[in-house]
């Protein structure tokens, strides 16, 4: 439990650049170096959390502390990831300080975008290499992301997969009928008890709301991560109309842009804001807050994680996991470039400066903190 939770407070520490970015940290660290678990398992949790509201990476880090250590590993990796960012936006909302203008922290911060297009081109090509096989994965892929690069929204994200998977399953079909496969299949049922404590709590606490500013702060933020996909650039605006009263309206765009100074997922924005919402007990605020607004996907997560493992055990479904998992490199592939490459390289001496960096982390296993160190001097330079 602790090795997880070191292991991803350590990724937590310089994990820039969004949803996308992570996954490909975690790819690298996990499946590539470490082999905590399979890739054929990590593509399947990275389909699986986009079914889901709440914050996918986060999701996700929850889903391989759970392969390695259970329950307690899927919390320590939560609280190990989202420590430093959590961290630091409770004191910056505690100093009401603004750093967007500073050129030392700009700096940092390019950098750091630039590590996450080296990062998750090596998880890219990595999935790409285990999972396109066929000319139909390849299209898979391609139509995938295609459809998700020109798409907004949760429709845009997860219509291909299901797309990807229904057509799979009439392939499947077909090639069980041509055998005369009478398999059985697994019995598909999700883990109840935990989805009724996901039910219960969005159903009970607007009614406990009025009997303390805490858990009417957990009712807010509980609500938002139940019903908000897309990640913290959603969440936002979703927010701003529940929160008001609690926090000044400035106080949204200076959440918003601290969040993306920092580390880890965006949704610790929900730290600033709850320890600017009760600033009596800003850290107790900070607490409940960002408790309130991962639980509700985390919840959701671990009840259809058994259903989900007996949907993808189903031997009559071979061509349907193919396909969704080349439909999961097109979603990567697609988010590889929109945002992780147009907000990051700005010139051909980035251009440069990545395909160096990816050199270095692919051919020679530089650590991974030596390149940040090495990116950070060039964009000083330039």
């Amino acid at each position: 439990m602790f090795k997880v939770m070191w292991q991803f407070f350590l990724l937590g520490l310089y994990s820039f650049g969004g949803p996308a970015a992570h996954i490909g940290y975690f790819q690298r660290e996990f499946v590539q170096n470490k082999k905590w678990l399979s890739d054929q398992d990590f593509t399947h949790a990275v389909a699986l959390c986009q079914f889901f509201p709440g914050p996918a990476s986060s999701q996700l880090g929850m889903f391989i502390g759970y392969k390695k250590a259970g329950y307690l590993g899927a919390l320590s990796a939560f609280i190990g990831f989202t420590f430093p960012s959590f961290l630091l936006l409770t004191f910056l909302a505690i100093g009401n300080q603004q750093y967007n203008d500073v050129a030392f922290i700009d700096t940092i911060i390019q950098a750091a975008k630039l590590l996450a297009v080296v990062v998750v081109a090596d998880a890219l090509w990595g999935m790409f290499k285990k999972n396109i096989t066929s000319t139909l994965t390849a299209a898979t892929a391609l139509l995938t992301g295609i459809a998700v690069f020109f798409s907004t929204g949760l429709l845009g994200q997860i219509a291909p997969i299901l797309v990807a998977a229904i057509v799979g399953f009439i392939i499947s079909n077909r090639q069980a009928a041509a055998r005369n496969d009478s398999t059985v299949s697994p019995a598909i049922r999700p883990n109840m008890a935990i989805f009724a404590v996901f039910a219960v709590l969005l159903v009970a606490m607007p009614f406990l709301a009025s009997t303390s500013e805490f858990l009417n702060l957990f009712n807010v933020f509980y609500q938002a991560g139940s019903f908000v996909f897309g990640g913290g650039h959603v969440v936002l605006p979703l927010l701003e109309p529940m929160l008001e009263g609690m926090v000044e309206p400035d106080t949204f765009l200076s959440a918003y842009a601290s969040a993306q100074l920092v580390p880890g997922p965006m949704f610790t924005m929900a730290s600033y804001l709850g320890a600017s919402a009760i600033a009596d007990s800003p850290i107790l605020g900070s607490l409940v807050a960002t408790i309130a607004v991962f639980l509700p996907g985390s919840l959701l997560l671990f009840a259809f994680l058994p259903a989900w493992n007996a949907l993808f055990s189903n031997k009559k479904l071979k061509a349907s996991i193919l396909l969704v998992n080349a439909s999961v490199v097109g979603l990567l592939a697609s988010a590889f470039v929109k945002p992780v490459i147009l907000t990051s390289i700005h010139s051909i001496f980035d251009v440069v400066a990545v395909l160096i960096g990816f050199y270095l982390l692919k051919y020679k296993n530089c650590p991974v903190w030596l390149l940040i160190i090495g990116l950070a001097a060039y964009q000083f330079v330039i």
